[in-house]
């Protein structure tokens, strides 16, 4: 992935984990196979990247953790989106389409 391509995901990660999460609870590495399938592999996240975006948003009252047991008995850390990180994806959905249609926009304009 070129350096502005890593630019442009690093203003995106919350918005796109966010999403994930909000359909349903998810563990790390299922995150990252999601964000991949939906996104027919274009987005490639590394352990490195999701899961300091994760504990971040952790901080922040965005996501909550929690740990469940398998039936192995390993246990997995669940994320799942809290009231408040339904209204930050909601304002960044908001953002996002102002964004992109600013964006195309201008793409689209003809020079005159």
């Amino acid at each position: 992935m070129a350096s502005h391509e890593r630019e442009l995901l690093k203003g995106s990660t919350d918005c796109l984990v966010l999403s994930v999460i909000n359909d349903h609870p998810t563990y790390g590495y299922e995150l990252i196979k999601e964000l991949e399938t939906r996104s027919s592999g274009y987005f490639r996240f590394r352990e490195g990247t999701l899961y300091p975006a994760l504990h971040r948003m952790e901080k922040e009252g965005l996501v909550e953790g929690r740990w469940q047991s398998l039936p192995n008995g390993q246990e997995r850390r669940y994320y799942y989106i809290t009231p408040r990180g339904k209204e930050a994806l909601e304002q960044k959905r908001l953002t996002w389409s102002d964004f992109s249609a600013a964006v195309r926009s201008v793409l689209s304009a003809e020079a005159p």
